[in-house]
């Protein structure tokens, strides 16, 4: 299998309403507005997606009305976070009868596993579906790592096409490469860390902050393709305390929050998540209200970007 998922891939938010029930509606009407701003593709019930607020019916409910809603206009795929591998397994299948076109599989949730038993669980997963797998390295958040070495070892398996890689540590990009070559598509997993790795090699990157900004991540990702560096960098330099808030323990009600400001959907979220109160929220919303009042005209580069597809 080859990767063809390179770009904008957001980390779709979960839409719920007051009382905290699922509104898939809602969910497609920002899919919509992601799509109109010029993503590549979607990633439906990652960790932004809140995908372990939502029970097996929701997700496959979720899944299955997206993909009918694409109608095959771009890559959907789910991410696979789950606290054991049996469970991983029976959802991927789950995603697969969803009619998805890849998943974005993380290690198995809570227990720290070693590296054979992370490696394990990924071929396992790997052998529940003839699905196509983004591997997602997050040791920041979720305290295993998956090593270039264990990356090259696993290189044997072809359903292993992309690795979202977010360990925060920008010589992870040259180390795959230098130890795997092109074997993967490489996508940038941190938001702050996004042109950096561009210029590295990654061909892409799942961000969270464009679910309220999505023509800007599309302005970003065409002035780095044209070789803009400098258009680029001035870019980058006004999104970053916005992508700041990607890599924050509270990224989702921060994203959410980001989402209403720009006019899409709600800041609902589903406990133990609350939504902002007091000072915190008064410190966000001036991050996010400073970057709406300074944000960067679109409209040329999409408009040469959608005269060049």
């Amino acid at each position: 299998m080859k990767s063809l998922w390179r770009g904008v891939y957001p980390a779709v938010t979960t839409q719920f309403r007051e009382d905290e029930s699922l509104d898939i509606d809602a969910t497609l009407a920002h899919v919509d507005a992601l799509i109109e701003g010029g993503v590549h593709g979607l990633i439906m019930l990652g960790t932004v997606g809140e995908n372990c607020s939502l029970d097996a019916v929701e997700k496959a409910d979720l899944l299955k009305a997206t993909v009918d809603h694409i109608d095959g206009r771009m890559p959907v795929l789910t991410g696979v976070a789950e606290y054991t591998t049996s469970l991983a397994c029976r959802f991927s299948q789950s995603a697969q009868d969803a009619g998805v076109d890849g998943l974005m599989v993380l290690p198995a949730m809570v227990y720290k596993s070693d590296a054979r038993e992370t490696i394990s669980h990924f071929r396992t997963v790997a052998s529940a579906t003839d699905l196509p797998i983004m591997c997602y390295n997050n040791p920041i958040s979720y305290s295993i790592d998956i090593s270039p070495e264990m990356f090259d070892e696993m290189a044997d398996e072809p359903k292993f096409v992309a690795i979202k890689e977010s360990s925060e540590d920008t010589r992870r990009i040259t180390d795959i490469r230098n130890r795997c070559g092109d074997r993967y598509t490489l996508l940038c997993g941190v938001d702050d860390l996004v042109l950096e790795s561009l210029v590295l090699g990654a061909e892409g990157w799942v961000s969270g902050l464009v679910n309220a900004f999505p023509a800007e991540n599309r302005l970003l990702w065409d002035l780095a393709q044209a070789g803009k560096w400098q258009e680029a960098l001035d870019v980058y330099r006004w999104y970053t305390p916005l992508l700041h808030l990607d890599t924050l323990p509270k990224l989702v009600q921060y994203i959410k929050l980001a989402n209403v400001e720009c006019g899409f959907g709600a800041e609902t979220v589903r406990a133990p998540r609350l939504p902002l109160v007091g000072a915190e929220r008064a410190a966000i919303l001036k991050v996010i209200r400073d970057a709406i009042a300074t944000r960067p005209d679109t409209s040329q580069v999409q408009t040469d970007a959608a005269l060049a597809s």
